[in-house]
């Protein structure tokens, strides 16, 4: 029995895109445009104003609580391959790999919901 997109993962899916493609406008556009483009660099510069570290404490603590929340989740549901969302966070972005395990989170649960539903489960 083959699943069918629902409109909670059609949002986290376009969630996850526009995550991706709204921080990595920026990340590209700062590869172009810096001289030094050195981790250190770009870490540097995300705190040359108040604002900017107020969203980066924000962040951090999003990310902390989203970590920790992920892990205990995808081992409560015995999701697969829950790991890869610890690295996408930390190479691609939180705003990309929150919304798209929130996806796959779904999917496991319609799924172990369908699966409870069959007759012979």
């Amino acid at each position: 029995m083959t699943q069918k997109i629902t409109g909670t993962e059609v949002f986290f899916l376009l969630l996850a895109v526009v995550g991706l493609c709204a921080t990595w406008y920026y990340n590209i556009r700062f590869y172009l445009e810096v001289d030094d483009t050195s981790i250190g660099n770009f870490i540097a510069l995300t705190k040359t104003t108040l604002p900017a570290s107020s969203i980066n404490a924000d962040i951090a603590v999003v990310a902390v609580a989203f970590l920790v929340w992920m892990v205990l989740e995808a081992r409560k549901l015995k999701m697969k391959h829950w790991w890869i969302f610890i690295p996408l966070t930390f190479l691609v972005a939180l705003a990309f790999s929150f919304p798209l395990f929130l996806f796959f989170r779904e999917r496991n649960l319609k799924k172990k919901s369908m699966l409870a539903l069959e007759p012979n489960a």
